[in-house]
């Protein structure tokens, strides 16, 4: 992991939508519920938002970026994730474009949704 907030498992990327886009980030997927302040659709050069693959609303706001509440977060975060048909598009969009990076605005680039949901669809892929 280097100090951009970018890590790489894969074929799954995430890296902060805040960071420039690059030529070697394949298909950028936005994978918060909210758009991300500042950030303007020709700047994000998205090629998805997947609001629907995001924590729901409750487990947004109950984690509320606090690291001791991180591993319960990512407990529950994966119990939603186990049943979102989101998911597979994911693993879609990989098979199709090779690599996909999910995008994020958390400023954390350790202990945010995106970093989880890599690792899910990582054990899932394999």
């Amino acid at each position: 992991m280097d100090n951009s907030g970018e890590s790489s498992a894969g074929n799954f990327t995430i890296k902060r939508v805040y960071d420039d886009p690059s030529d070697d980030d394949g298909c950028r997927v936005l994978v918060d519920r909210l758009w991300p302040r500042g950030v303007s659709k020709e700047r994000a050069q998205l090629e998805l938002w997947l609001k629907e693959v995001a924590p729901s609303a409750p487990l947004r706001q109950e984690f509320a970026h606090m690291q001791e509440r991180f591993a319960d977060f990512r407990a529950a975060y994966e119990a939603e994730l186990e049943s979102n048909p989101e998911v597979q598009t994911l693993h879609r969009l990989a098979a199709e474009h090779g690599k996909v990076t999910l995008l994020f605005g958390a400023r954390d680039p350790e202990t945010n949704h995106a970093r989880v949901l890599q690792e899910f669809l990582q054990r899932r892929g394999k």
